[in-house]
């Protein structure tokens, strides 16, 4: 028992460090690493390497991949690419589902773009389609906050699902994870936009917005014409679809059965469809976005916001294989199998690890990365150590770090004062909303492990 107390111990530690005294999640991580190596009683001549190798180890195979995802996405927000992106579904749903309308453009955005993000890019639209159809802003506030979510969590590129799949041994099967990954996320939006379907004439009486320049008084043709000309519909699309395209081509010539066989073309194609290389083209293809003079200039600027952006979700990541990386060379490895095997509990266990921690801390990236390091020593005592049970694995951590946002979550505030819904009011329904679309994910992924575990 004293093995899992020692866990408990770092588990509330890093909570208590990160949610309650504000201490940075890499210092939190990287301190429960060495704290664990010291409890567990590693030998001191294997502490160091076994951090360092980790903490490197797991950075040389994702960080590229986390670098480039987070350069498309900030070239995405900066060139007006996203509101181009909604403007191109409107056309085609049109304004009469409204809620529908938020949730899927939110879905979308929401794979290389940070949910944050994006919910202060698309505010502005939200507020255009809320007026323009007399449904309550109650409603699309919960649509978009649940579309975005749902990806977020989800999907890789995004720095969480990346890190878990890192962590639990399963980066050369992305293409799995995005496979399975877009309908569960599609499923989660779905439940989402449910729920905020009832809520569509629901009116509450808004917060006042805090300073006369506050963002979210700004209209969307004001934000439309900050970005000047918005680039092509299809170009601002493209630079999502390439990488997420090649990388589930990628995984399906790499199966037993070959389909294009061992030659010339599956080595282009399994080349191509390396995440790293991947993202790289989709990052070249990026570039088509940005018009005007300046164009270097600007790229430049935007590549290095987008390091600086990368630059802490890249130390959490690494700190929380580190820490990974102590926990599978203790004792607790053992215990655990000798304890949990025949309790068969099987994905349940990653969901609520990474619900409570989620819950108790309020990021969803250090939920999945920190659970993804403490899950990787299970997998086989729950019979997750097949490339299915990992991939189901990483989604259902993803499916966790959903349940629930609330006041120590940022996209908690974001949505509530941009949306300027009263604190109260979110409580019983953005977080409610968080929940049950956490929940319905994890039920999905439940369902699906029937046929492939």
């Amino acid at each position: 028992m004293i093995n899992l107390a020692i866990l408990l111990l770092l588990v509330v530690g890093i909570v208590l460090a990160t949610a309650r005294w504000k201490i940075s999640p890499f210092l939190a991580l990287m301190g429960a690493a060495v704290l664990g190596a010291f409890l567990y009683r590693m030998p001191l001549a294997e502490i160091v390497p076994t951090i360092t190798e980790s903490f490197g180890g797991t950075l040389g195979n994702i960080g590229l991949v986390i670098l480039f995802g987070t350069m498309i996405g900030v070239i995405l927000e900066r060139s007006g690419a996203a509101i181009a992106m909604a403007e191109g579904l409107i056309k085609i749903l049109g304004t009469r589902f409204p809620n529908l309308t938020m949730s899927l453009i939110g879905y979308i955005v929401s794979i290389p773009v940070f949910c944050d993000s994006g919910y202060v890019i698309l505010n502005s639209l939200r507020k255009a389609i809320t007026v323009r159809t007399g449904v309550s802003a109650l409603a699309t506030s919960i649509a978009l906050m649940t579309g975005l979510y749902a990806t977020h969590t989800l999907v890789p590129p995004t720095p969480g699902p990346l890190a878990a799949a890192e962590n639990i041994g399963v980066t050369n099967n992305l293409g799995m994870i995005i496979a399975i990954g877009l309908p569960v996320a599609a499923v989660a939006a779905v439940a989402g936009l449910i729920f905020a379907s009832l809520h569509s004439r629901k009116e509450f009486t808004p917060l006042p917005a805090e300073t006369e320049t506050d963002i979210s008084g700004q209209s969307y043709e004001e934000l439309r014409a900050s970005y000047g000309r918005l680039p092509n519909g299809f170009l601002a699309f493209f630079p999502i679809l390439l990488p997420l395209v090649l990388i589930c081509v990628g995984s399906v010539v790499k199966l037993p059965s070959q389909p294009i066989g061992d030659g010339t073309l599956f080595d282009v194609v399994a080349f191509v469809g390396t995440p790293v290389i991947a993202l790289a083209l989709g990052l070249l293809s990026s570039v088509m976005l940005l018009r005007g003079h300046g164009k270097l200039a600007r790229f430049n600027e935007q590549i290095y916001d987008s390091v600086r952006l990368a630059g802490p979700i890249l130390l959490i990541t690494g700190a929380g294989a580190a820490f990974g990386g102590v926990l599978a060379a203790s004792p607790l490895t053992d215990f655990l199998s000798d304890n949990l095997s025949g309790l068969g509990l099987g994905l349940a266990v990653p969901f609520l690890i990474a619900a409570a921690l989620k819950t108790a801390q309020g990021s969803s990236t250090v939920a999945i990365v920190s659970t993804s390091a403490m899950l990787a020593p299970m997998l086989g005592t729950l019979g997750l150590d097949s490339t299915e049970g990992m991939v189901l694995a990483v989604l259902a951590i993803g499916a966790g770090a959903m349940v629930v946002s609330h006041a120590n979550d940022s996209y908690f505030w974001v949505v509530s004062q941009l949306s300027r819904i009263p604190v109260a009011t979110a409580y019983r329904t953005l977080t409610l909303a968080t929940a049950i679309e956490g929940l319905a994910a994890f039920v999905t992924i439940w369902v699906i492990s029937l046929f492939l575990l």
